[in-house]
Parts: C-alpha cells; sequence; structure tokens
C-alpha cells in the first residue's frame, strides 16, 4: 500500500503546481494597438519571453505597415494615390496592391458582385460620424462607377488604370483579412504554436489555447454586451460584419456601411453574418458578401465552398448555419440564444 504524502510534501506538491501553472501563464502574453480604424490584439504563447516580445512587436509593425500603404483615409498611403491617379491613367503599383486587387475580383465574380471593392464609389459620400448620407442625385451617378470590371491589371507592366472616371476603392472589406492573415504567418515563421490575431470583426487563430479551445462569441446584433452564438474553435479563421459596426439611423432607417453594390444603399438582407474558414482574407471577404446577399442566397452560396462555414442572423432575428454547421438531426451543433 502507498503511504500518505506528508503534511510538508504535499505543500511541496501543491506550491509545485502552483509554481507550474503561474509559469504556464506567464507564458502567455497579449498586446492592443488601434490600427486600420479598429482596434487590433494580439496573443500568443510561447515559453521564450523574448521571443513572445518579438512576435508582438512584428505583428503590430505589419498591422501599421498595411494601414499606412492602403487605408483610402491617408493621402498618402499608395491606395490613396490610385484612386487619384487610376480615372486618368494607368498608375504603377506594387505587386503586393496587384494581388489584392486580384483576389477581390475572384470573390466579386465568386459572389456575383455581391462583394465589389468599388463600392467605395457611393460609400464615400456617407459620413456615419456626421450622420449624413448622399442625396439620390449623387447615389445615381455614384452607382454608375460601382463594378469591379472597371478597375483594369495590367500584369507585365504591375499598373492598374479605372476605366470609369468616378471609380473609387476601398479594400476595407478585404484588406484586415489579409492583415490578419499576414500576422499569422508572421507568428508561425517564429514558432509560436499557439496564438490568436483580431482586427475589428476578423480573426484567426493558431492551435488551441493548451489544450482548450479558444471561444469566440458572436456579438448579439441588438443587446450590448451579450452572444447570439459562442463557437469553441482552434486553427480557424472567423470573420464577423454587422449591421451595428458603423451607423447611424434617421426617420426609422438604418444607414450603415455595408452597402449592396447594386443600389450605393445599406444592404437590408441581414443584421450580422459570421463566416468561418481557413484564412481570414477570404472570410472577411465572404462575411461582406453574404451579409448583401441574405440568409438564403448566401446559405446556398456558402454550402457549395468546401471549407467554410457560415451563421447568418436574418432581419428577424433568425439564425441561419451553413450545413458544415448543423449536425445530423439538423440542429446547430453551435452553442446560440434566440437573436430576437
Amino acid at each position: 500500500m502507498d503511504r500518505p504524502c506528508s503534511p510538508l510534501a504535499q505543500l511541496m506538491l501543491l506550491l509545485l503546481g502552483l509554481l507550474i501553472a503561474h509559469a504556464a501563464c506567464a507564458a502567455w502574453e497579449q498586446q492592443a494597438a488601434d490600427i486600420m480604424g479598429t482596434r487590433v490584439r494580439v496573443e500568443v504563447w510561447h515559453p521564450d519571453a523574448a521571443r513572445r516580445e518579438r512576435a508582438l512587436t512584428e505583428v503590430l509593425d505589419e498591422m501599421r505597415r498595411i494601414d499606412e500603404t492602403y487605408s483610402p483615409y491617408k493621402q498618402t498611403s499608395e491606395l490613396s494615390r490610385l484612386n487619384r491617379e487610376a480615372p486618368t491613367g494607368w498608375v504603377p503599383v506594387r505587386l503586393e496592391l496587384m494581388k489584392l486587387l486580384a483576389q477581390s475580383a475572384r470573390v466579386s465574380k465568386l459572389t456575383a458582385g455581391a462583394f465589389d471593392v468599388t463600392y467605395a464609389s457611393a460609400g464615400r459620400y456617407y459620413d456615419y460620424r456626421e450622420a449624413s448620407a448622399p442625396n439620390d442625385a449623387t447615389l445615381r451617378a455614384a452607382v454608375a462607377a460601382i463594378d469591379y470590371r472597371h478597375v483594369e491589371l495590367d500584369w507585365e507592366a504591375r499598373r492598374v488604370r479605372y476605366r470609369h472616371p468616378a471609380t473609387y476603392v476601398d479594400l476595407g472589406g478585404i484588406a484586415k483579412g489579409y492583415a490578419v492573415d499576414r500576422a499569422i504567418a508572421i507568428l508561425e515563421r517564429l514558432g509560436i504554436e499557439q496564438g490568436a490575431v483580431s482586427a475589428g470583426g476578423d480573426s484567426r487563430i493558431i492551435g488551441d489555447r493548451r489544450g482548450e479551445p479558444w471561444v469566440v462569441g458572436v456579438r448579439h446584433p441588438r443587446r450590448d454586451g451579450e452572444y447570439a452564438v459562442r463557437l469553441p474553435l482552434a486553427d480557424t479563421a472567423v470573420s464577423t460584419s454587422g449591421d451595428y459596426e458603423r451607423f447611424f439611423e434617421r426617420d426609422g432607417v438604418r444607414y450603415h456601411h455595408i452597402l449592396d453594390p447594386m443600389t450605393g444603399r445599406s444592404a437590408t438582407g441581414s443584421l450580422s453574418v459570421t463566416i468561418l474558414g481557413n484564412e481570414a482574407m477570404l472570410t472577411d471577404a465572404l462575411s461582406t458578401s453574404v451579409f448583401v446577399l441574405g440568409a438564403t442566397k448566401g446559405i446556398e452560396l456558402i454550402n457549395r465552398l468546401p471549407g467554410i462555414d457560415a451563421i447568418i442572423i436574418d432581419p428577424k432575428g433568425k439564425l441561419h448555419y451553413s450545413d458544415g454547421l448543423l449536425d445530423p438531426s439538423g440542429r446547430a451543433a453551435a452553442n446560440d440564444v434566440p437573436a430576437e
């Protein structure tokens, strides 16, 4: 028979357990900063403190670089230069921007135009802080400039031009996801196997959380501080688009920043859309696309895409799930609550 530990031995074992737990907790480190018009958060686990510090620094530096390069609100950015010059002729650009525009066009084709970075031809006339929307005449003229095919790419000369003089591009529907993917690539290069990066509604997770899944909450679109869905995740990218992010209300109408490219007006088919996949750049773009498409067409699209899932909250507050999130009985496998 094993002899019971003495009180001193029990105390030493308890202290040892506390030290191990403290060491595990101490190996987690996080940092946050306001970049790209949103809150960027990075959290990593690694036993080497210097490695953790380097990872956080390099990720935030890369986020700032992407913001400086592709923000339409910074006059010195490459995208702002493109918007100024491309309506009148060819503009040389870096390969990275060519690839972002090409990926945007691919998603536009995939979604039959529900995703379109030229939506900003109308979107730039909205001011959500000042509760200002364009008048009908301005909107009609702007909608004529919305068409991803207006953005012409010359790969051989690495240059871009716009085929319509009023076309304007905003990469906000794909650039944050791209930045998150770039951040994850940095973590992986540095040997970080467990961590998470988020930029507003776009997140990506590598590994699990020391043997437990990360739990990501989908915000309730009409109840502050509450979640409509909680998702246990590992090694996943997740993006959420909602009509509560940037908006104002006037005469009972909610004007929000997710515009239907066909009309230049705020899309009305959804309250919130969450997309899960392998890469944040794609989940970012698809969350916007499906929001515009609405629940029926949105779920039909997602069910055709391997490795992609969706949770949609429609205007009545009903939750819709893609097939990959349903159990064999047809019930949602996620932990949700009614969104009404």
